[in-house]
């Protein structure tokens, strides 16, 4: 049996190194493979499995097998293309056996949000590189960032066709980011995982990226829009983008028509595209409030809302907020004309009320039918 394809003009420890001192098979018998007799750097090739690692070097192909005991700590993605380097060792099965692999350099981290943590079940796809995984589930292809401090402690080695447990938050960055990666023998038993939380969390953002990157787009609401789906026009044409419970609006919430919005967002397995952040155009604000004497009011938004002002149809009449107070709503995700909300305010220096809190009621047409705690 052949392991390795190189040089006729190899020295003797490069034919030691490379495998062609072979042993017979001894069936039955333990492999052992302990001792370094030589590191070899290569690129690794298609059909390495977590069990065989196929390794292209400047002298041939190599076979290495990849035992339980074999030291993969700073290496565990053996992903086509992959320079790494491996120590190897003599097997009695006529095998080279890695004892460590190894790789050099770290990739950046980026903070992720934990508290939003969901896992799914999943087959590693040709597409993954290093920096990002691309996993094909029961919902579809999903595109997860993989950076230094993916936990990959429970799981062997990383290879194409594989199939893992991936637990998985959103970034900073807008994507999400694999937390950790486990074999699936290794990972906790949950059927949630298999078909029924993870793809109920998943359903709810955006589920794989065409270009392989996420796109921006900017353009004004359109009138249609509700509290699940942006319409947007742009230069480009007419978006239709979802908006998912994942979908970050903490920077742009107030979609009423003509608000000019920068979106962020992915195409997803269903063929639509999700919001994975919305922008709006805001104004920066040194006000001081006065939060010791709060209000609360209740009523709909009204159509000439800006992520700026507010602008409430109360039992009371109509009622101006200020914005720059607010972090984004409770109970929703973004605030469309004819929202029935629940505001607690305050009065800054500069005269106006200022929104502190906004929590969402139940959606009414605009009748302005509200009750109100109002103090202006």
């Amino acid at each position: 049996m052949k392991k390795y394809k190189g040089s006729a003009r190899l020295g003797m420890a490069a034919l030691a190194a490379c495998g062609l001192l072979l042993v017979p098979a001894a069936t039955g018998l333990e492999v052992q493979a302990e001792e370094v007799i030589a590191t070899v750097q290569g690129k690794v090739m298609e059909g390495t499995t977590a069990k065989l690692l196929y390794l292209d070097t400047s002298d041939g192909r190599m076979e290495i097998k990849i035992d339980g005991s074999t030291s993969t700590g700073n290496c565990k993605m053996l992903l086509p293309d992959k320079k790494i380097s491996v120590s190897v060792a003599n097997g009695n099965d006529g095998y080279l056996h890695a004892v460590t692999i190894s790789e050099s350099g770290e990739s950046p981290s980026v903070s992720v949000d934990t508290s939003k943590v969901s896992s799914v079940v999943g087959t590693v796809n040709g597409r993954t590189t290093e920096d990002v995984l691309h996993l094909d589930t029961a919902q579809g292809e999903m595109e997860l960032k993989i950076d230094r401090n993916t936990d990959l402690s429970n799981c062997s080695v990383l290879v194409v066709s594989g199939k893992y447990v991936v637990s998985c938050a959103r970034g900073e960055d807008a994507y999400m980011h694999a937390i950790s990666i486990a074999d699936v023998a290794a990972a906790p038993s949950t059927n949630a995982s298999q078909t029924g939380t993870a793809a109920q969390t998943y359903s709810q953002a955006p589920v794989v990226n065409v270009t392989g990157e996420t796109r921006t787009v900017t353009g004004t609401v359109k009138d249609k829009t509700d509290e699940t789906t942006l319409y947007l026009a742009t230069s480009e044409g007419d978006f239709t983008f979802k908006i998912d419970s994942s979908t970050d609006t903490s920077k742009g919430m107030v979609l009423t028509p003509d608000n000019k919005l920068m979106v962020t967002y992915f195409r997803g397995s269903d063929s639509n595209l999700h919001i994975t952040a919305l922008t709006g155009v805001k104004d920066s604000s040194s006000t001081t409030v006065d939060t010791s004497s709060q209000a609360t009011v209740t009523g709909t938004v009204k159509g000439k809302s800006t992520e700026n002002i507010l602008v409430l149809d109360t039992s009371a009449g109509e009622m101006e907020l200020k914005m720059d107070k607010v972090a984004g709503p409770s109970g929703c995700k973004v605030l469309v004309e004819g929202k029935k909300i629940t505001v607690t305010c305050a009065r800054g220096d500069d005269a106006y009320m200022h929104a502190l809190t906004i929590s969402a009621g139940s959606t009414v047409g605009n009748t302005g039918n509200s009750t109100v705690g109002d103090e202006r």
